[in-house]
């Protein structure tokens, strides 16, 4: 939605868009400036190609000129997104990604001073995502102008993107680089959108102390607990193998579940003698594995790796 009000498919109800000084649209001033005038670039879900034009066609539909004009420029992005030989070809009888840089193609003969993508990969399967997402990623490196993407996978969008706005109930709930983002989330919504699988309740014991109530667990912080702290998080592969209770955030835990994943192991545990209202999720290596195998009792999560939340 917020994609299509910059692009001016959608009217908002009120309020102002604004890029670099110009008035995309003010309800305030009673302004709202036609789609063709905005010069934004918008990648679709489903790319939305002519299904009765050719690709060169397509292409030239995004150029305004002469017609000599329009085979010029249409000819040198065919070159630019390597789509020669496919010039005649029509939307169905080329593949999924000669589709995608047909559509990439046609928004960057229009010359857009934004770029806007839509969920690009969310069709595709995870081979061709991954060799489409770098051509993405060279499109990106070579358009001078903003680019936003919006993307509900967190790996697609932190790979991607250098800065992050996670958006719930329509709302920004947080604007950071990604690094921030992911390392320190700061809110329930941007934690749960990261993918952080351990989320409890929290209550304040003291500055440097929080109780997950879920989970019945004491946390020692490395960060000031504030009044606003409703719940605290911890992901599943920062949790660390210890020989016993003398360390900081240590304790004894039950596996009620085990997981093979690709790649590593999920075990669902809880504190030991208690009765929590959610088990943690704790993802561990092989080598971690065999370690708790043999008889390793105790784990420990790190002051620095719990994250205070505010709801």
């Amino acid at each position: 939605m917020t994609l299509k009000c910059i692009a001016g498919i959608e009217k908002p109800d009120s309020g102002e868009i604004v890029f670099d000084g110009k008035v995309f649209y003010s309800s305030k001033k009673k302004i709202n400036l036609p789609s063709r005038e905005r010069h934004t670039g918008y990648l679709f879900q489903n790319y939305a190609l002519f299904p009765n034009m050719t690709v060169e066609e397509n292409i030239a539909a995004g150029i305004c000129g002469t017609r000599s004009e329009k085979a010029k420029l249409a000819g040198e992005k065919i070159k630019t997104f390597r789509l020669e030989g496919l010039e005649k070809k029509y939307p169905f009888q080329i593949s999924g990604g000669q589709q995608q840089r047909v559509a990439l193609a046609r928004i960057f003969a229009s010359e857009p001073e934004i770029l806007m993508l839509d969920e690009p990969f969310s069709a595709l399967d995870s081979y061709l995502k991954w060799t489409l997402e770098q051509e993405i990623v060279e499109v990106l490196q070579s358009f001078k102008g903003p680019a936003f993407l919006v993307s509900h996978n967190r790996d697609e969008a932190y790979r991607l993107c250098g800065r992050m706005a996670v958006i719930s109930e329509g709302k920004i709930d947080m604007l950071d680089d990604k690094h921030g983002i992911f390392e320190n989330p700061k809110k329930l919504s941007a934690a749960q959108l990261t993918g952080c699988k351990n989320i409890s309740a929290a209550k304040k014991i003291s500055d440097n102390e929080i109780f997950a109530s879920d989970w019945e667990m004491p946390l020692k912080c490395a960060e000031k607990v504030g009044g606003n702290i409703s719940h605290v998080g911890i992901r599943g592969n920062y949790f660390e193998v210890c020989a016993d209770l003398s360390e900081e955030n240590a304790f004894e835990y039950e596996i009620f579940q085990k997981i093979e994943d690709t790649f590593s192991v999920i075990l669902m545990i809880k504190k030991k003698d208690t009765h929590p209202e959610k088990l943690i999720r704790c993802e561990v290596c092989n080598k971690k594995w065999k370690e708790i195998k043999e008889g390793k009792k105790y784990l420990k999560i790190s002051p620095q790796k719990i994250f205070l939340l505010e709801g």
